[in-house]
């Protein structure tokens, strides 16, 4: 059913329609934040809900594997067979705050280029994504106060990770640049609380 403006005006509406059409501008410019593809950036989310720890990965296919196709040559398949292995063992990337005592369940990758998963149908050619869902399974998973992320040692053309983070202790975000010198083969920690 479509209003008239003058059935917004009796209804009071107007107001409401206004608000919508000043955020627009907004709404838009977070949808495209939100599917922003930038080389060298992945965005983590993190949600620590009851038993579990749950970490949402998005990231250009190209840090993980170097290009943003399909592999084509035999150095290429093998680098996507290493990145998929690495990736599958996540409690070796993602070292959860030991006081909540975390195991790795299911792990969850995606990506049209790679033929992983269900893909987003709406990924752009020549621009392909990976997107992965780690779950873990813990005793105390409100303990959890920090991830040590190892990300940035294992994929070299990672340079920033930008996180959410949602726990008991409230929501956070959190930028991490990768570590150089010494500190570069180290893993980067993410933390969260008060």
């Amino acid at each position: 059913m479509t209003l008239t403006t003058r059935q917004l005006q009796r209804t009071g509406g107007l107001a409401i329609a206004a608000a919508f059409l000043a955020a627009a501008p907004f709404l838009s410019a977070q949808a495209q934040q939100q599917h922003a593809h930038v080389h060298g950036q992945l965005k983590l989310d993190v949600a620590v809900d009851g038993p579990t720890v749950v970490i949402d990965m998005d990231s250009p296919l190209d840090n993980i594997v170097g290009f943003e196709r399909a592999p084509k040559t035999d150095a290429e398949k093998k680098a996507v067979e290493e990145a998929v292995a690495q990736l599958r063992a996540a409690d070796k990337l993602f070292i959860i705050d030991p006081a909540a005592n975390c195991k790795l369940g299911p792990v969850d990758l995606r990506s049209g280029a790679l033929g992983l998963g269900n893909p987003d149908p709406n990924e752009p050619v020549g621009h392909a994504d990976l997107d992965a869902t780690f779950s873990f399974n813990c005793t105390n998973a409100a303990a959890a106060k920090f991830i040590d992320v190892n990300l940035f040692s294992v994929f070299k053309g990672l340079r920033q990770i930008d996180s959410q983070i949602a726990s008991a202790q409230g929501q956070f975000k959190r930028q991490l640049k990768r570590p150089s010198g010494a500190q570069a083969a180290q893993p980067a920690r993410l933390s969260w609380g008060k």
